[in-house]
């Protein structure tokens, strides 16, 4: 590159009149034009990232799912999960439940022993017979929710079918503890000849002989043995079924339990208090009536007589079912602040149920027991419980009662009146419909009995299986914590 020589002074002097040359740089403008080039480079850029925004937002169509993408939503659908909002988790349909139609000789043909052996007439239709009066009630008050009409069922927690194979569970509607009783209390030698034993026999060969029990082996059939010694004779033919039994105090570990089987409450036979909470009627501070000598367990009764029947306050006698006595228990619930509830020949007695409907404080002198409904009531709430070593100290359980506060025994009145329903047969959301509530809850385990038992090898065991239930027995009672 060639650059212009400076000028001699003579030069200089000759141009005078013309402005001096500026030597500038060949690349003076040079800056000035790549700032320009940048900046609309980046407003282009910024331009053509809006358009794409625009056209992403309102006008994008999104591709169709991968093949891996499909089967998993397919997946999800099929376990009942959810893959879009327009597939929610269906809700689990209810259980159906099957009633065998029994020979009638396990139903209506014990009604019908049972008045024989009372003096009473053969009728030319049986099932016209009225079921006696008892505390047993419970299968008379099941047998009879599912033999009306599903559409008079519509708030039950199961579903009544016709068709076994529908079926989820299978009822046997046996009248197990009324055919206990046909010949009870009758004189010697005027039995009618009808034979408890016979009837289980008999009731047991039918029943395994059947195509759904032998399907199964039992383990979605429920059957109602609601006395302690109901079908005591064929309990080990059909303890793989779901029982209904007021305790466990007849049954063994692998006959029985709270894991497979379900607690329910004897019928009550007092009164209900339809009268306001408090005591300022209830003037004995203790009320007891029954029978005062029973076997096993039940021998406290004996016990607590003797530590009891001198107390100031406390009302305690002996008395068996009649219907003078009973109109004597309900005048005595309903007047009195607390009622005691000890053991009877198995840990639960009928009385309990009587005191709730009575609004009369349970007093509970029985370690074994096991109550029904406990996940979701809590007895503590409104009963009192005592250790039977506890009890038995004499002035002890006396002195325990008189310091409970009026205020505290109102609250416990009135949440027996909250829950006072569930011990209630005759109700329309009572201990029918809380019943069925808990066998439904049974299904998952009774489908996983089932299905282990296919593939399990037979075999004799010396200990029971995982189908009872083991809980701490040790500890002590506390009575009013």
């Amino acid at each position: 590159m060639k650059t212009r020589k400076p000028t001699t002074s003579a030069a200089r002097g000759s141009s005078s009149s013309s402005p001096p040359s500026q030597t500038l740089p060949l690349f003076s403008n040079m800056p000035r034009k790549s700032s320009l080039f940048k900046h609309t480079l980046i407003a282009t850029v910024f331009f053509l990232l809006a358009i794409y925004a625009f056209f992403s937002t309102f006008f994008h169509t999104p591709l169709p799912p991968s093949d891996s993408n499909s089967d998993s939503s397919s997946f999800l659908l099929d376990l009942g999960g959810v893959s879009s909002q327009e597939n929610p988790i269906p809700f689990p349909e209810r259980v159906k439940v099957f009633m065998y139609d029994l020979p009638h000789k396990f139903t209506y043909g014990i009604i019908q022993q049972h008045s024989l052996a009372r003096g009473g007439s053969p009728v030319p239709e049986i099932t016209t017979l009225n079921y006696p009066g008892h505390q047993h009630m419970h299968e008379w008050f099941l047998f009879s929710d599912l033999a009306r009409p599903q559409s008079d069922r519509l708030g039950s927690p199961v579903v009544k079918v016709t068709d076994p194979e529908e079926a989820d569970l299978f009822y046997v509607p046996a009248f197990s503890s009324l055919s206990l009783i046909v010949n009870a209390g009758r004189p010697p030698g005027s039995a009618s000849g009808y034979s408890d034993e016979e009837m289980q026999e008999q009731l047991a060969e039918w029943l395994t002989g059947q195509e759904y029990w032998k399907r199964n082996n039992g383990w979605d059939h429920v059957i109602i043995a609601g006395d302690p010694n109901a079908l005591y004779r064929v309990v080990d033919r059909v303890k793989s079924a779901v029982l209904l039994v007021s305790d466990f105090g007849r049954l063994r570990p692998d006959q029985g339990s709270l894991v497979k089987d379900v607690v329910i409450p004897y019928s009550h036979r007092i009164s209900t208090y339809t009268g306001d909470f408090g005591v300022k009627d209830r003037t004995t501070l203790l009320f007891f009536m029954g029978n005062r000598y029973r076997k096993e367990g039940g021998k406290i009764r004996d016990l607590l007589f003797q530590i009891l029947e001198n107390e100031e306050d406390v009302v305690i006698k002996h008395g068996t079912q009649s219907r003078e006595n009973r109109r004597a228990a309900s005048r005595g619930m309903h007047t009195s602040k607390f009622c005691l509830n000890p053991a009877g020949d198995t840990p639960s007695a009928c009385r309990l149920f009587d005191s709730i409907v009575s609004l009369c404080v349970p007093v509970i002198v029985s370690d074994s027991i096991e109550l029904p409904f406990e996940d979701i009531i809590d007895y503590k709430k409104f009963s009192v419980f005592v250790e039977t070593t506890t009890a038995l100290k004499p002035g002890y359980l006396v002195s325990l009662l008189r310091k409970v506060p009026e205020q505290k025994i109102i609250e416990y009145q009135k949440a027996m009146k909250e829950v006072k329903r569930y011990y209630d047969y005759t109700h329309p959301n009572g201990t029918v419909n809380e019943i069925w509530r808990q066998v439904s809850q049974k299904l998952p385990l009774i489908k996983l009995m089932i299905n282990r038992d296919k593939r399990l090898v037979k075999r004799e065991l010396s200990e029971p299986n995982c189908s009872c239930l083991c809980s701490n027995q040790t500890g002590i009672i506390d009575s009013l914590g």
